[in-house]
């Protein structure tokens, strides 16, 4: 990004931070609604217009990222509720709204651009007597050369969209027999994963996550987190760094997602290769990593130059180790009748799996997109049939893996 960029941007943010703070002093909340009503995306020219109205002022700040082209604001706080995009959105130059909670205390909303249309100007005001707050913002027609620039979060003091870590001991894991858990359920925040017949993949895998956290604590002998409490955004690196803070043992992340192929039905188990084992496998590990995409995270590079020593350090020991958990989970779903793939252990290159130094696997509990598996995911007596088979799996594979070390002990 240039230097004038750079400074623009800065300038943006700060302005934005100071008229929040005066609306703020003003005896205005931090909390503000957004009013859709009022809203509209619109051609502009050569480039796009947004009209933003909210209830009140609050500190926000705006910027644009490439491949694919987006335009990201956010906002601390902004309620969404009744927001969507058919009502807003009145321009094919751009493709996609999506908006919602990225941790406690921050909004954001992401707009899919159909091209380059560079950030030109920004500006929020506030009335004086309502404390009503409109943010307008304008995109340019540009090269993709300069908008490519441009594009790249800013570094803006007191912003900061990284989910807190929850309160965990950083020592080392004692050799107390304890298995030390990981759940991670899939998606959340502003990245609702599949959705199908009123279904969200994010809400289903969050109590189905609470379920299992539940059952393994009930059972004893376990150590649970989860990657997530709520319904917020967590960065796909950010869920493998929590497994390292709390010196898990191993990392299980659920999922159910969706598909056009109609043989898509039942669950499977996934461990990570660099290879995928098939084009759908492929094509869900391409969908889940591009999540961190909608929220402005883009690992792609970064994840480039590390993947190779990863994947090297996983096979020496943790890879062998992993598949033997997917083994064995899937062993104890056809023992408790839960559905499966016709081959359901397969490989692909998901970002959530390439802790190099702790078992991870990918549960896709199942298909959104098939009517069998929606009933079973939204009945709880089935959900708890596949707790127990889940619970059943992880107490065998601990024991052995402990039997297994023991050997190469000796």
């Amino acid at each position: 990004m240039s230097s004038l960029v750079r400074t623009g941007l800065a300038v943006l943010v700060a302005l934005a931070l100071a008229g929040a703070a005066r609306a703020e002093g003003a005896g205005f909340s931090a909390l503000a609604r957004f009013e859709a009503g009022a809203s509209t995306i619109t051609r502009d020219g050569a480039g796009v217009a947004l009209r933003l109205a909210l209830s009140q002022g609050v500190p926000w700040r705006v910027f644009t990222l490439d491949g694919p082209p987006r335009l990201v604001l956010d906002f601390r706080e902004v309620v969404w509720r009744g927001a969507e995009a058919a009502g807003i959105v009145a321009t094919e130059r751009v493709r996609g709204l999506r908006m919602g909670q990225i941790r406690p205390g921050w909004s954001r909303m992401v707009v899919d651009l159909a091209g380059p249309y560079p950030l030109d100007e920004a500006a929020l005001t506030v009335d004086p007597e309502s404390g009503a707050a409109v943010l307008r913002v304008r995109l340019g027609r540009g090269a993709p050369e300069r908008f490519a620039a441009a594009a790249g979060v800013p570094d803006s003091p007191g912003w900061d969209p990284a989910p807190v870590p929850p309160a965990a001991s950083t020592a080392p894991p004692e050799a107390d027999g304890v298995l030390r858990v990981m759940i991670d359920p899939g998606h959340g925040g502003i990245d609702p994963g599949a959705e199908e017949e009123g279904l969200a993949e994010k809400s289903l895998m969050l109590v189905l996550a609470r379920e299992l956290r539940e059952a393994l604590m009930r059972a004893g002998g376990f150590r649970v987190w989860l990657t997530r409490e709520g319904d917020e955004f967590v960065s796909l690196e950010r869920r493998v760094a929590l497994a390292h803070e709390v010196g898990a043992d191993v990392f299980v992340s659920l999922h159910a997602d969706a598909l056009s192929d109609a043989r898509a039905r039942g669950a499977s188990v996934y461990t990570l290769s660099g290879t995928a084992s098939d084009a759908a496998s492929a094509a869900l590990a391409e969908r889940h990593d591009r999540a961190d995409l909608l929220a402005g995270v883009d690992l792609s590079d970064s994840d480039d130059v590390v993947a190779g020593v990863l994947m090297d350090l996983a096979r020496l020991e943790t890879l062998p180790r992993a598949e033997a958990l997917a083994g064995t989970l899937l062993e104890s779903f056809t023992a408790r009748d839960i559905p499966v793939l016709g081959r359901p252990l397969r490989h692909a290159g998901f970002s959530v799996l390439k802790a190099a130094d702790i078992p991870s696997v990918l549960v896709e509990t199942g298909f959104l997109s098939d009517a069998r598996d929606r009933r079973n995911l939204s009945d709880p007596d089935w959900r708890a049939g596949l707790v127990a088979a889940l619970r059943a799996g992880l107490e065998q594979w601990h024991a052995s893996d402990r039997a297994r070390a023991g050997l190469m002990r000796q």
